[in-house]
């Protein structure tokens, strides 16, 4: 109590010896004092949830603005900064509002005043530190307190031996009227490893204190102290009904109160003036230092939070990706655009005239071929309209058309519950994916439904038989007639039937042989258009996947990825692809 004293008087003689007694410790407490690095990585599930995350920013760089990510860009940073410092040392922070005690509670664990308490305020106006041991240089240099704030202990001493390893750092007023004070409690508390939030019967259900810090910081509840300060003010059981209104207060808050041996907040009542509660602080923070484990926790919790702020541009509602109907859907579409069915119909009917004019008589033949010159002779050429300026042109809009709306649907099936990040990118995947593929479809289309080499569909084997059949039933007529001719000249003898009836076999049974190929051809026929129709959409099928489905595929599968890594930095085994987690189907195997 005389060394106490002592420095009371000092520190009261008034501003000269105050400023002698700084000079003095800061001689005490030399500024370039040595570090411990950690010299390793984190470990555990801290080190995966990193590394997850690390990852998952980098692949989001080319998705997500450069503001959504600089929260988990400035968490990675920390993290790192944290790891080169020194790992015996824990960093606490005296936060509290206007008149809260903040300095003398910070004087009362000290056992000396090292940090001024006054009525005039505010009384703190920059960060002032008090280590208990050495190693913390690194730490005191990352937060920016100059050396001549910072404090020992004790004169000459090493300190209480519980608090080995506590760096505890006293900042200004978070309610002050000077806004740099503000800004200097901001940037502190987002580095230190934990926080002792002060508050006094009058000030502790402050609303710029619950929505500004304590709501926010909710999810660092492990890292946190809730002290009630000034109880010897309260008279009777006032101090437990206050402690009782603050712990419901914190609740509402969402901060989790480490109550019978539950992790998370710490909170009880103490009176720096009477010393009531400090010894019990003091053994708290003695544990929860030499716990070593501050720094994590506090990392933890702000992946924590970063996670919760990425969620809405990475959690997907429902089950985005493409099906096997969609697929097919899109497959159908294109076919639609292309033709598919009227070149199909057409090669059928192609077939069907090849066969008409392989097996038809050459009678039939010769006047479909009159009939066909005369036609085109008595319309002039190409009816008026149906060249490259007429409706040519307006079905090749209508194909184009067809294409892209086939693409908008198929990009808004993928899309479907997808972030909008992540959407905005299938999307744009789709249109680029789309450029150029009605001209793709028209040249495919020309080289698919063309006949295959030679000119002409294949003929069946029975083709060679019909032509024979009705070559013979050609010369039966010819035959018959020439030996008609024979008997009306005189050159051979008079018999009227036999010539008759072979004429007659001839006449009739050309168009017998004829008929009998037609449909015997309906058959092959069919089966060549339905072959050419299917050529055709599997080939229009395959031209919009590797145009359209794959690059769609290619972009649900890079979201798929984030989205795993997103689970790794949440902690929630769900946020993977369980029920509302979002599972994206992707597009595999053929489409259509």
């Amino acid at each position: 109590m005389t060394a106490v004293s002592a420095v009371d008087e000092r520190w009261d003689d008034g501003l000269i010896a105050r400023r002698a007694q700084e000079q003095a410790e800061l001689s005490e407490a030399p500024a370039d004092e040595p570090h411990v690095p950690i010299g390793e990585a984190y470990a555990g599930s801290l080190r995966t949830r990193l590394d997850a995350l690390r990852e998952l920013v980098g692949l989001s760089r080319t998705r997500l603005d450069g503001d959504t990510l600089a929260e988990a860009g400035r968490v990675l940073d920390e993290a790192a900064a944290r790891q080169r410092l020194s790992s015996r040392h824990t960093v606490v922070a005296i936060a509290g509002p206007t008149g809260s005690g903040k300095s003398a509670l910070i004087n009362a664990l000290a056992g000396v005043p090292v940090s001024e308490t006054g009525l005039r305020r505010p009384t703190t106006a920059n960060p002032i530190a008090c280590t208990w041991s050495e190693g913390a240089a690194g730490l005191l240099d990352r937060l920016a307190i100059p050396g001549r704030l910072r404090r020992r202990p004790l004169a000459g001493g090493a300190g209480d031996e519980a608090l080995q390893g506590l760096v505890l750092v006293d900042l200004p007023d978070h309610d002050s009227a000077v806004t740099a004070h503000r800004r200097q409690v901001d940037r502190v508390l987002a580095l230190v490893d934990a926080v002792i939030w002060v508050v006094d019967p009058e000030k502790y259900a402050d609303a710029a204190l619950h929505e500004r810090y304590l709501r926010p910081l909710a999810g660092h509840a492990e890292v946190t102290f809730v002290v009630l300060n000034q109880v010897d003010r309260l008279p009777g059981d006032a101090a437990h009904q206050v402690l009782d209104d603050l712990r419901r207060l914190l609740d509402e808050d969402g901060m989790a109160l480490g109550e019978h041996g539950e992790p998370g907040a710490t909170v009880l009542a103490v009176s720096a003036l009477t010393g009531e509660g400090v010894g019990e602080l003091r053994e708290l923070l003695g544990a929860f230092v030499q716990n070593r484990g501050a720094a994590e926790r506090r990392l933890s919790a702000d992946v924590d939070a970063t996670a919760a702020r990425l969620r809405p541009v990475y959690v997907a509602d429902g089950h985005p990706g493409l099906g096997e109907r969609s697929r097919e859907d899109f497959g159908a579409r294109l076919a639609v655009a292309v033709g598919a069915r009227a070149a199909g119909e057409a090669a059928e009917r192609e077939w069907r005239r090849n066969a008409g004019r392989a097996c038809g008589t050459p009678w039939l033949r010769l006047w479909r071929w009159y009939e066909r010159m005369r036609t085109q002779g008595a319309a002039g050429g190409p009816e008026e309209g149906t060249g490259p300026d007429g409706p040519a042109e307006e079905g090749e809009l209508t194909a184009r058309q067809r294409v892209e709306q086939a693409v908008r649907v198929v990009a808004e099936e993928a899309v479907r519950g997808l972030p909008a990040p992540w959407a905005q990118a299938v999307r744009e995947a789709a249109v680029r994916g789309a450029q150029g593929l009605p001209e793709a479809l028209d040249e495919l289309a020309a080289r698919e439904a063309a006949p295959p080499a030679g000119g002409r569909p294949p003929r069946p084997a029975w083709w060679p038989a019909a032509v024979l059949a009705q070559a013979a039933m050609t010369l039966l007529q010819f035959y018959g007639a020439l030996w008609l001719i024979g008997q009306i000249v005189g050159v051979l003898e008079p018999g009227l039937l036999p010539p008759a009836l072979i004429m007659l076999a001839g006449i009739v049974g050309g168009p017998l042989v004829e008929w009998a190929c037609a449909a015997a051809a309906r058959g092959p026929a069919r089966r060549y258009g339905q072959e050419t129709e299917r050529r055709l959409r599997e080939a229009a099928a395959g031209c919009g996947r590797a145009r359209v489905l794959d690059p769609v595929a290619a972009e649900l599968m890079r979201y798929r990825e984030v989205r795993e890594r997103y689970g790794q930095v949440s902690r929630s085994a769900g946020e993977a692809g369980g029920p509302g987690g979002g599972t994206v189907r992707t597009v595999v195997g053929r489409a259509g």
